[in-house]
C-alpha cells in the first residue's frame, strides 16, 4: 500500500535555505543602485540647482533647441520669458531650460551683419 501524504516527509535535507537564496541578491541590488540610481539622483540634483540659479541675462538653451537670454523670470507661474530675436520674446515654462550655454558671455548678440540690428 502507498504510505499517506505527509507534508515535509520526503523532503531532502540539502534543500537550500532560504538566506542561501536571497544572499547573492544582495550585491545585485547596492551593484543597480551605484549604477543606475545614484547617478541619476546626482543629474536630477543638478538640473534643479542651474534652474534655480537662472537669472535675467542668462543665454539658454531649451530641450526644443532654442538659443535665447533669459528677460524675466515669473515665480508663480513657474514661466521664463526668454528673448529668442530682435522684438521677439517666448515664455517657456522653466522645466523646458535643458542647460545654461556660456554664464561668462551673458551679453547680448551682435549686430546682425545683414541688417545692422542687434
Amino acid at each position: 500500500m502507498s504510505s499517506p501524504i505527509v507534508p515535509g516527509a520526503g523532503a531532502s535535507p540539502d534543500a537550500p535555505s532560504p538566506f542561501g537564496i536571497i544572499l547573492p541578491l544582495i550585491p545585485i541590488v547596492v551593484l543597480f543602485y551605484f549604477l543606475m540610481i545614484r547617478p541619476q539622483q546626482k543629474q536630477q540634483k543638478k538640473t534643479k540647482e542651474m534652474l534655480d540659479a537662472l537669472k535675467k541675462g542668462d543665454r539658454v538653451l531649451t530641450s526644443g533647441g532654442l538659443y535665447g537670454w533669459v528677460v524675466g523670470i515669473r515665480e508663480k507661474d513657474d514661466v521664463v520669458v526668454l528673448r529668442i530675436a530682435e522684438e521677439v520674446k517666448i515664455e517657456v515654462s522653466r522645466k523646458a531650460i535643458s542647460n545654461v550655454v556660456a554664464e561668462a558671455d551673458t551679453s547680448m548678440p551682435p549686430a546682425d551683419p545683414v541688417t545692422g540690428r542687434s
